[in-house]
């Protein structure tokens, strides 16, 4: 007797607002690197850097809020974020 085949794993994309752009993403949480990359792709890097994110319109119970690093935040459709740089020099 065989076993059936296990059904394909299902991914659902995503329609986020990264500093007024769209994207598309199969994931249902996203970093703070993670939206750093969707927002500055390259990121800057060096000392002085600073980041700020923010959103609204997220999944789960903190549906606006901010982001630092190594957080995280559940999405749905529709989810916004604002990420800034300041360069301290």
């Amino acid at each position: 007797m065989s076993m059936p085949a296990e059904a394909p794993e299902l991914r659902h994309e995503y329609r986020i607002v990264v500093n007024g752009r769209e994207k598309t993403v199969d994931t249902d949480e996203l970093s703070f690197e993670a939206v750093l990359y969707l927002a500055f792709n390259p990121v800057p890097s060096g000392p002085n850097w600073v980041f700020t994110v923010t959103y609204r319109h997220a999944a789960g119970p903190r549906p606006n809020g901010t982001l630092t690093k190594g957080e995280t935040v559940k999405i749905k459709d529709g989810t916004h974020f604002h990420a800034t740089a300041t360069d301290k020099s």
